[in-house]
């Protein structure tokens, strides 16, 4: 076992460092076959955490619920499609079977083999092709607790919301006690120090409170189809499927056509 894990290693690693061009071709199709097969879904929410989280604890059942009741609303789960939380995400979205539980996996030489909870299962070579997917097609990010790489997600997710780069889209971080010596470093060092401004600290919605999760990203699902409208993509197939949503719900975005 450990002799196989090493020469997947040596296989990761003379791929990701070797100047062979074929890589240009490996990059555009991890783009292409993102963009294939995620390219006409409905309102996506994107669940992120830690790949050894236990089913026994309280995280992994908090993100197993949450993703329930967002599958029971009609949003589809996006994960990296791994262990732990990403299978917990994608375990609760399977439950309703009118939504998409999605898994985007990553191949590494080791810890990431993919849930068996999933409707839509796409594989990647690279990180970064991969974690492209994972936000450019979701309208809100919820991170449970994790480690490098959720945070990794985290903070690209904050950089793209600061930089403008993605609009109207929440960012929820689940799990307070948990995240409270992280939001103290961000004010204390961060924002006391200019590095960040006030604005930048109110990005993130620190809770344990999963209704109002839920409450908050269909609040703010409306406010990115006015984004879009204002911005002249009322014509795109992205736009069509979130007004559809809200026609199929009743929840009344006629006002805004």
């Amino acid at each position: 076992m450990r002799k196989h894990k090493d020469d997947l290693a040596k296989k990761y690693v003379k791929e990701i460092k070797s100047a062979d061009t074929w890589s240009v071709f490996r990059i555009l199709a991890d783009f292409v076959k993102g963009f294939d097969e995620l390219g006409e879904l409905g309102p996506t929410v994107t669940m992120f955490g830690s790949a050894k989280a236990k089913s026994s604890i309280k995280y992994y059942k908090k993100a197993e619920e949450l993703s329930s009741m967002l599958a029971k609303r009609g949003f589809n789960v996006m994960t990296g499609g791994g262990p732990g939380i990403m299978e917990a995400a994608n375990r609760g979205a399977l439950k309703h079977k009118n939504v998409e539980s999605i898994g985007l996996n990553v191949d590494l030489p080791f810890e990431q083999m993919p849930n068996r909870y999933t409707t839509i299962d796409l594989s990647f070579d690279y990180f970064f092709s991969r974690k492209v997917m994972l936000v450019k097609y979701s309208i809100a990010y919820v991170i449970f607790p994790g480690g490098y790489g959720t945070l990794d997600e985290l903070f690209e997710a904050l950089t793209l919301v600061q930089t403008k780069k993605v609009t109207g889209v929440k960012i929820f971080v689940f799990g307070v006690a948990f995240y409270k010596p992280l939001m103290k470093f961000l004010e204390k060092k961060l924002y006391k120090n200019g590095m960040i401004s006030e604005q930048d600290l109110q990005i993130i919605t620190l809770t344990d409170d999963l209704e109002q999760i839920l409450n908050e990203i269909e609040l703010s699902l409306l406010n990115q189809i006015e984004i879009l409208k204002k911005s002249g993509l009322d014509d795109t197939k992205y736009y069509k499927t979130l007004v559809e949503f809200f026609d199929e719900k009743n929840i009344g975005v006629k006002q805004i056509k």
